[in-house]
């Protein structure tokens, strides 16, 4: 089945209401093109909160706005609520898992990212990422039930195991978890049990590698360890995750007895970008050219997650400022062509970096 469209402008189809997606519809805003903004979901997400929901500090609605209503007001938008199957870069094509396509002039990928676990698939049942709303809500009922399956429980071990929380990765996504996990424990959830003292449940942070926040500089890794054991989590460092069940984790020779495990040290690229035919890095990322546009195809562009493209001899960072400035650039490269002038490539920005471990730290 193939959607048509009586309107001759130029059809910019943008895969994915995030940060890079919903800016580039913005931007384009009175531009003489029609845009068809495609997302599996309704809604746009604010991810850089999702921990707070997932740790039941802010509710879904305080981090997720609707699509359609964000962009009411713009008229060439069009938003369709569909899962991409595919990509015809040849044909300029977008196929729709409903069976649906969607022909487009300019195309912009911007699908995001997933979790990774590094060859570990079956690690993934036991120890949920955090990605999207869904996934912040299931990591939020097994928070909470851990609490109360520790309540009911009369054997010592198996309490403590409820009250063991172990989170794998120690980026930024992961410190936060930890910090605001300790805070429930010893604030939030403080004279809520009778027979359990949520204040000695037990939060560990692993990461593989040598410290936690690799992406700082070293003296705020140093200041975020300290501000975590402060919080009274245990931050391991150094020894990767050697398994993963559902009664706990396996670190080195250690085994540590946790029930709940989250997952915060890996993510892979959409699976869209292998569809189309280009040089992909190691995370599958595709290797855009310096204006974001794909190899052999100036009319499709990547941007956020899904393209690896460098700054200052470093790889542009996965993180919401940069995805914004790229769904910009791609608006005013697509304008550019459209008038036939050069487009120039893109240059990052970088505001530097932001981690909430705790309240007031």
């Amino acid at each position: 089945m193939t959607m048509l469209h009586q309107d001759d402008r130029p059809h910019v189809v943008i895969v994915g209401g995030g940060f890079a997606g919903l800016w580039a519809a913005r931007a384009l805003s009175g531009a003489p093109v029609r845009i068809t903004l495609l997302d599996r979901g309704n809604h746009h997400l604010f991810q850089p909160l999702l921990y707070q929901v997932a740790t039941a500090g802010l509710s879904a609605p305080n981090i997720a706005a609707p699509l359609r209503q964000i962009l009411r007001r713009q008229k060439n938008v069009t938003v369709l609520l569909g899962e991409v199957a595919g990509i015809d870069p040849g044909d300029k094509r977008v196929r729709l898992a409903d069976g649906r396509t969607l022909a487009f002039d300019h195309l912009l990928l911007a699908s995001g990212a997933t979790h990774a676990y590094f060859g570990h698939d079956d690690w993934a049942p036991h120890a949920p990422g955090l990605k999207t709303l869904d996934d912040a809500l299931g990591i939020r009922r097994r928070i909470l039930t851990a609490f109360e399956r520790a309540e009911a429980e009369d054997d010592p071990a198996k309490r403590d195991a409820w009250l063991t929380f172990a989170i794998v990765g120690g980026g930024p996504t992961g410190v936060e978890l930890a910090g605001t996990l300790a805070e429930i424990a010893r604030h939030t959830l403080r004279g809520e049990f009778r027979r359990v003292d949520p204040r000695k449940a037990r939060v560990l942070l692993l990461e593989a590698g040598p410290r936690v926040l690799a992406s700082f500089p070293e003296s705020l890794s140093e200041k975020a360890r300290a501000q975590l054991q402060k919080l009274g989590v245990e931050v391991r460092t150094g020894v990767p995750v050697a398994a993963i069940d559902d009664a706990g984790v396996q670190l080195g020779d250690t085994r540590i007895a946790a029930r709940t495990v989250l997952w915060a040290a890996g993510v892979a690229a959409s699976p869209l970008a292998r569809d189309l035919g280009v040089p992909l890095d190691r995370a599958g990322r595709v290797l855009v050219e310096p204006d974001l546009s794909v190899p052999g195809h100036p009319s499709i562009f990547v941007a956020g997650d899904l393209a690896s493209i460098q700054h200052d001899g470093k790889p542009v960072p996965g993180v919401a400022p940069a995805a914004k400035q790229m769904g910009r650039h791609v608006a005013r490269a697509i304008l550019a062509r459209l008038r036939g002038s050069t487009r120039a490539p893109f240059r990052y920005r970088d505001f530097g970096n932001l981690a909430t471990i705790g309240r007031m730290a």
